[in-house]
């Protein structure tokens, strides 16, 4: 399971080998779990798609427009910015006014099996918040659809895979987000944000006659 802002919104080209920048330290059980409750909480959810959406924002303003006192929004962008989710603007902060814009992230989270109970229960939680969110836009995008030229798409089907041709897959969609989109600070004119989703779920195992009975 995948989660993140668009990288950047979008789009770098390809690092060359001497450019290229090193991989992020993997998680700590207690980072991650650090991590979820930071992204399961309502408020910080709605910070991050406010900056997400509009690029950067000051506590004052997310105060304003998200219906909370300053010293509320000014707590949470720290807490954010200690997790590498956000980062202050040095050329625009000054004295006591910082202001912030979010951060290109991705993550991958582990097997549940290997999760302590607190990690599991946080991303558990997290988890079904964004079935919400998700169950929501699937519904906008079929009230939206307005035929294969238009902005809403929505595209269902199956195949036959193994492991690695669905792994292959998704390396390969992820290859595409990356081709097209665009970072935010070379939106092209014309562009919208695109919210994109992609699941991929097998077949229960020995579901119809004839089918593999192996994990």
């Amino acid at each position: 399971m995948t989660d993140g802002t668009p990288r950047t919104a979008g789009a770098p080209e390809p690092a060359t080998s001497a450019e290229t920048p090193a991989a992020p330290a993997e998680l700590t059980s207690l980072e991650r779990t650090a991590l979820y409750k930071s992204l399961g909480n309502p408020l910080r959810r709605r910070i991050l798609d406010y900056l997400g959406r509009h690029g950067e924002a000051n506590s004052t303003v997310l105060a304003r427009e998200l219906g909370e006192s300053s010293g509320t929004t000014s707590y949470h962008l720290r807490k954010l910015a200690e997790q590498k989710l956000i980062e202050e603007i040095p050329e625009k902060s000054g004295g006591r006014e910082r202001w912030w814009r979010s951060l290109p992230f991705s993550h991958t989270a582990p097997d549940p099996a290997t999760m302590t109970t607190e990690e599991y229960a946080a991303a558990e939680h997290l988890a079904l918040l964004k079935i919400e969110v998700d169950t929501r836009l699937f519904r906008r995008a079929h009230e939206e659809y307005r035929g294969p030229q238009g902005w809403a798409q929505v595209q269902r089907t199956g195949t036959w895979m193994t492991k690695s041709d669905l792994h292959d897959f998704v390396r390969a969609y992820n290859g595409l987000v990356d081709r097209y989109g665009h970072p935010d600070d070379a939106v092209p004119e014309g562009a919208r944000r695109v919210n994109l989703r992609f699941y991929a779920a097998p077949d229960p195992v020995g579901e119809w006659e004839g089918e593999p009975t192996g994990p």
